[in-house]
């Protein structure tokens, strides 16, 4: 291909002929580059979807080589503006530019005309009007010391002395504050930033903080919110229907230097889309290995309906009795997904367009009441199913034993009750997507953290996660809500803790009525980017002891800026 960057011949000795071909071969060459990031921007969409299968962490390392590849040329495309002879005949796919969020903080610069009277004729000049734009600008966030003074007062007549107590602090005898540390654990656990990054930025701020200092201060203030991460844990148990999942994390084992395979599992209550005010949360676990064992123990006290995949483990569940298996359409789906990519297999094609059809009418009863949902489905979704039901076995006869289809589809049958079983209950889902999207965070930090140091802190790692999940759950900023919980837990009385669980403490929550779930920069809410007090502003009146600051948070290669 032919480099868009090349040095360009001196144009004025080129005839006609010559520079037409110069423009045809300069086109050529920029609608190929065109071509090619629009065909990497499709493969690692595809992927995406595929990447919680069995070769998730191959899928992984292959999307970030096609990101590299594709910043890369969007990099270049960005430093070689197209020439204007060419700008027309190319039609470059740029992202809509949005209004920039009206709750961001705004500074007015005007730039007032030079001249005070008409240059033309010395007549006196008025307003016409005026032309507007605005910049997006970043304000670093900065370091500053709180000095706490208590003064000692003394009585004159009998030497009685008073003084303020000391306030609590998050960390006994810390040093740092309840923003920092907020900070410091968000960029962990929900930037993916590991603890010896950190130490290099903030000494390039003039700030040393030793890794092993910023490893204390997480520690303890996973301590410190401990019992916050208990009530989190009874609030998501004491649901009628969760979704649960699990991922592997490797694990530090201790004395040979190598890594075994831990498993962090998340537990999702979430049940807004049938129509639900409940808050949703998420509860986060860590095992050290993936036998049955864990999550019976995770769900004993748990009573109603399980959405989750088809892993054995949970038959010790469902075998109590009080605990009843819904199956999930999205994994039917996706071993018939793959079929169809891989072979074009008309079976493959017949059952994607009959699900599609099942979630096209999940799509249109999101946020109905459950008994809304329930007639519904029991009305279309149950003859269509029915149908298929008839299809695959129909099918099977005309298939070998041994093919990926007829493998697809006892997969699908071995688990028809449990895949029927959302259209008795309108509470519940077509699918166990919830709990996947918990895990996301996990998957992304993993590829940082390459490994936790042990299993103490493959839990700690779970009760932050379940923090940090559950205030992104009810769309509030994770860093403001660490900061207010750790600047009030200290004395907060135990027996009210539930007081401070995200969707009580009354913070302002992240607008994602523009946005998707994993970028935001709108908020209800304005937020100083700089602030020289310890408290931002909202206009509710409450306040949140955080550093203010602008995070956009940048998901994969693909960059969305309103």
């Amino acid at each position: 291909m032919t480099r868009v960057d090349a040095v360009l011949p001196d144009l004025n000795v080129l005839d006609v002929d010559a520079l037409k071909a110069l423009v045809i071969e300069k086109h050529t060459a920029l609608v190929s580059r065109q071509n090619e990031i629009e065909s990497l921007q499709l493969l690692i969409l595809k992927l995406k979807r595929m990447q919680f299968g069995t070769s998730s962490e191959r899928l992984a390392r292959h999307i970030d080589q096609l990101e590299l590849q594709l910043e890369d040329l969007e990099i270049h495309r960005a430093s070689r503006p197209v020439p204007a002879v060419l700008e027309s005949l190319i039609p470059l796919r740029k992202p809509a530019r949005r209004p920039l969020p009206d709750a961001l903080p705004r500074e007015t610069e005007t730039l007032e005309p030079e001249e005070k009277a008409c240059p033309d004729c010395g007549g006196t000049l008025g307003k016409l009007g005026e032309d507007v734009f605005e910049t997006l600008e970043y304000v670093p966030a900065r370091f500053k010391v709180i000095r706490t003074v208590r003064p000692k007062l003394s009585c004159n007549r009998c030497d009685r002395i008073v003084q303020s107590p000391a306030p609590h602090r998050p960390i006994d005898r810390g040093l740092a504050g309840p923003a920092l540390l907020a900070h410091v654990v968000v960029s962990k656990y929900a930037d993916h930033l590991p603890l010896y990054r950190q130490s290099d930025i903030y000494e390039r701020e003039g700030v040393e903080l030793e890794r092993s200092t910023l490893a204390g201060w997480v520690g303890g203030a996973s301590r410190t919110l401990e019992p916050l991460v208990d009530a989190i844990r009874r609030y998501v148990l004491e649901a009628k229907k969760l979704h649960g999942d699990d991922t592997p994390v490797p694990v530090l084992a201790p004395g040979n230097g190598k890594t075994k395979t831990g498993r962090l599992w998340t537990y999702v209550r979430d049940d807004r889309p049938a129509g639900s005010t409940a808050a949703p949360a998420v509860w986060f676990a860590y095992s050290p290995d993936r036998k049955g064992e864990h999550p019976a123990n995770h769900l004993a006290s748990f009573r109603g309906t399980l959405q989750a995949d088809g892993y054995a483990g949970f038959n010790r569940l469902y075998e109590t009795g009080s605990v009843f298996e819904s199956a999930c359409w999205a994994h039917v789906r996706r071993k018939f997904h793959d079929l169809f990519e891989a072979h074009a297999s008309p079976i493959a094609k017949e059952a994607l367009e009959r699900i599609a059809t099942l979630y096209g009418i999940e799509k249109e009863i999101r946020g109905r009441p459950p008994d809304e949902r329930q007639r519904i489905r029991n009305d279309r979704s149950r003859p269509i199913l029915e149908s298929m039901q008839e299809w695959f076995k129909a099918s099977l006869p005309k298939l070998s034993r041994k093919s990926d289809v007829t493998l697809a589809i006892h997969y699908a049958l071995g688990r028809w009750p449990a895949l029927l079983r959302y259209c008795g209950d309108g509470n519940l889902e077509i699918d166990n997507n919830a709990a996947e999207r918990a895990l996301r965070a996990v998957a992304l930090g993993r590829k940082n953290y390459l490994f936790a140091g042990s299993s103490a802190g493959g839990e700690r790692a779970a009760a932050i996660y379940s923090l940090i999940g559950s205030a992104k759950l009810n769309r509030i900023d994770p860093e403001a809500y660490l900061s207010h919980v750790l600047t009030r837990i200290a004395d907060h009385p135990i027996h009210r803790i539930n007081e401070l669980l995200p969707w009580n403490v009354g913070l302002c929550t992240i607008d994602d009525s523009q946005t998707d779930s994993h970028i935001s920069l709108t908020r209800s809410c304005p937020r100083l980017l700089v602030v020289d007090t310890i408290s931002d502003w909202c206009p509710n009146g409450r306040s949140t002891a955080n550093f203010g600051r602008l995070r956009i948070v940048i998901n994969s290669a693909l960059f969305f800026l309103p």
